[in-house]
């Protein structure tokens, strides 16, 4: 046995007779702690429980686009809700508290909607393209409808994926082996899954996230350059003109905004991955615990970043918090026109 081997061992016996919940005292930091984490908490659950609302109550709202936020929503709303409470209690404590089978329920949750968020984010992606590069394909075909079909693949496709993923890992089969260290939710991959994992769940959708949005910027700044050679040609309507460069500008600054807010949250947390399979130790252990902090918080700053800066997001806000959805066909409300 190995000096590693030694300090694993000591470190499972010290975790293995200390409870989470039986400690003599609570420091102010402890409880400074917990009322960020649960701030945190109730800033994603109601921000996104916000997006939600707004969009399937309002049938105005009910586009392609506006679909694909609201199945990015209710997956944030879900890490808030089931995620997040528990992995901030584990990583204040640097315990895992729940036992063997909530660990088996946790990882396969939080897997498959990081799944979720992450290829919700690369189909936005792609439909924005689409719809500047090619109006009148994008409102023939891509309906309702079809966006219904994409979210319903996409969640099916990460439930089953993810549950294969941890079957063949033997993080189901053997719930025993997963908390062999009391201290630890532990989630066991293979070599050859961790690559699998990280081309379909990293590499593949942040690649079409950044393609397609360089796209979108080449696209953006083509029509900005266009405006600006008519407003030279026709000044009479200059002010229009200059209006419609601001809002290429102020689209394109959303777009870099949203492109590294999710870069920032989700290269960190798939490094730390890495580096937790090939160095288990209790020291890697507690860094992807921090550092997965970043890939929840995604959850947090999502509705910020693609609700916020619309304004239809902020007169449904206003209308919900005012009960005036409670009004008879409150829901044939006109939340796009700027009177409303």
């Amino acid at each position: 046995m190995n000096l590693t081997e030694i300090k694993e061992d000591e470190f499972c016996a010290q975790s293995s007779n200390f409870s989470c919940f039986e400690r003599l005292s609570v420091t102010a930091v402890d409880v400074l702690l917990y009322v960020s984490a649960a701030a945190v908490v109730l800033l994603t659950v109601c921000g996104n429980l916000l997006v939600i609302i707004s969009i399937c109550h309002f049938k105005q709202l009910h586009t392609p686009t506006n679909l694909l936020l609201l199945s990015l929503a209710v997956a944030d709303f879900l890490v808030g809700l089931i995620v997040m409470p528990f992995h901030f209690i584990g990583l204040i404590e640097s315990h895992w508290c729940f036992g063997a089978v909530y660990c088996t329920i946790f990882n396969v949750v939080a897997f498959c909607l990081t799944c979720v968020s992450v290829y919700n984010v690369a189909c936005i992606a792609v439909d924005r393209y689409i719809a500047l590069c090619n109006p009148f394909l994008y409102s023939t075909r891509i309906t309702v409808n079809v966006a219904l079909m994409i979210i319903s693949c996409l969640w099916l496709y990460s439930i089953i994926y993810y549950l294969i993923f941890l079957y063949f890992n033997g993080n189901i089969t053997d719930l025993a082996e997963n908390t062999e260290c009391a201290g630890e939710c532990l989630v066991k991959i293979s070599d050859i899954w961790a690559v699998v994992d990280f081309i379909l769940v990293f590499i593949v959708p942040c690649s079409t996230i950044i393609i397609m949005y360089m796209k979108v910027f080449a696209i953006a700044k083509r029509h900005a350059n266009n405006i600006r050679c008519v407003q030279e040609q026709n000044n009479a309507k200059s002010t229009r003109k200059m209006h419609s460069v601001a809002s290429e500008r102020k689209a394109a600054k959303t777009l870099g905004i949203l492109v590294s807010a999710f870069l920032l949250c989700i290269i960190p947390y798939y490094i730390a991955i890495f580096l937790y399979l090939h160095m288990r130790k209790p020291s890697t252990y507690l860094l992807l615990m921090n550092i997965s902090c970043l890939g929840f918080l995604n959850s947090s700053i999502n509705p910020i970043i693609y609700a916020l800066f619309h304004s239809w997001f902020q007169k449904c806000v206003k209308l919900i918090v005012t009960l005036r959805i409670c009004c008879s066909e409150s829901s044939l409300m006109n939340v796009l026109s700027k009177d409303a």
